[in-house]
């Protein structure tokens, strides 16, 4: 085989994994939009949003701590060793610092800041990830903005906006504040673990993810005397603790296998599109009419097809080099 056939046999492989990621970017979305709707029931059975949210996370975590095992066993018996896992110094730092970043302090700001501004507040300032995750890969990890990308998180933005009927002002009110601030942290662990994901396989990244920031939250509940809080939570609290922590282990499992294949700004870009799967759920469960949400709706189904065309542009242009 020639290097040329060498060099399309591997830019093939390369296209085919980029779309493996747009996929599991996509049903990220899906479990996201999902988890939105069901967080705004199991939030109000605790007596505290911190509270609330480390329960969860402690689940997440041991859901995640069998996928790992299981993804490791299922390398050892292929004989399989591609990302490695070994660990250094610094790489171990760099999962512990995810962990900080990702798995902790912006759960912790998000929940509190959620408790003091609106829910549609919160939801516009989170979904700006993509715009701090796009400004961070370009010179972080060279990733490229192409105007159709451009095109396409103005709509995406725009249509969360439309969504949550207009942009709040961040100077107004410490929660938002505080949403901005977990927002900002998400943004900067989008690039990290997108590095730590050419030495560990997903799985792993994920457990530290959750595993080490449970460890965090647990200790802050603890410190802050609201580990008793507990004792008011009834068996509802807790089947709702178990549900979204179920679908935060499902989506952080599909996010971080769909950043190892594709494009930081790509994936993030298309995690808006779970916007438009809370606004179906809430006209189907809590009657609310979907036709003010028309515009939203139109404009994120456009920036996420803007999406997949400015990938598959650029996979076509590669294979074609």
């Amino acid at each position: 085989m020639t290097a040329t056939a060498y060099s399309t046999s591997g830019d093939a492989a390369a296209a085919a994994r980029r779309r493996e990621g747009l996929v599991l970017a996509l049903v990220t979305a899906f479990i996201s939009g999902v988890a939105v709707f069901v967080n705004g029931y199991g939030v109000r059975r605790f007596p505290d949003a911190t509270l609330y949210t480390t329960a969860k996370n402690v689940v997440t975590a041991f859901v995640l701590l069998g996928v790992a095992a299981l993804a490791q066993a299922r390398r050892r018996r292929a004989s399989v060793d591609r990302h490695g896992d070994r660990p250094t110094r610094r790489s171990l730092g760099g999962l512990i610092l995810v962990a900080t970043i990702g798995g902790s302090v912006p759960f912790v700001l998000f929940f509190e800041g959620l408790s003091r501004a609106s829910s549609t507040d919160a939801a516009v300032i989170h979904k700006t990830l993509v715009v701090w995750v796009a400004l961070l890969a370009i010179p972080l990890l060279g990733e490229r903005l192409s105007t159709i990308h451009v095109g396409a998180i103005a709509l995406l933005v725009a249509g969360q906006a439309a969504l949550a009927g207009g942009l709040p002002v961040l100077a107004s009110d410490a929660g938002e504040a505080m949403i901005l601030a977990a927002t900002l942290l998400w943004a900067g662990e989008t690039i990290l673990a997108k590095k730590l994901l050419g030495s560990f396989a997903p799985s792993t990244v994920g457990l530290a993810r959750m595993g080490l920031g449970s460890v965090a939250l647990v200790a802050w509940t603890v410190a802050t005397g609201k580990l008793s809080l507990l004792a008011d939570v009834g068996a509802v609290g807790w089947m709702f603790a178990a549900l979204t922590g179920m679908l935060l282990a499902g989506y952080v499992a599909c996010w971080f296998a769909a950043l190892c294949r594709a494009p930081a700004i790509d994936v993030t870009a298309l995690l808006v599109v779970g916007a438009v799967v809370t606004t179906v759920l809430n006209a189907v469960f809590e009657g609310a009419p979907l036709a003010p949400d028309a515009v939203g709706v139109a404009l994120i189904a456009a920036g996420g097809l803007l999406v997949v065309l400015a990938t598959r542009r650029r996979v076509g242009t590669e294979v074609a080099a």
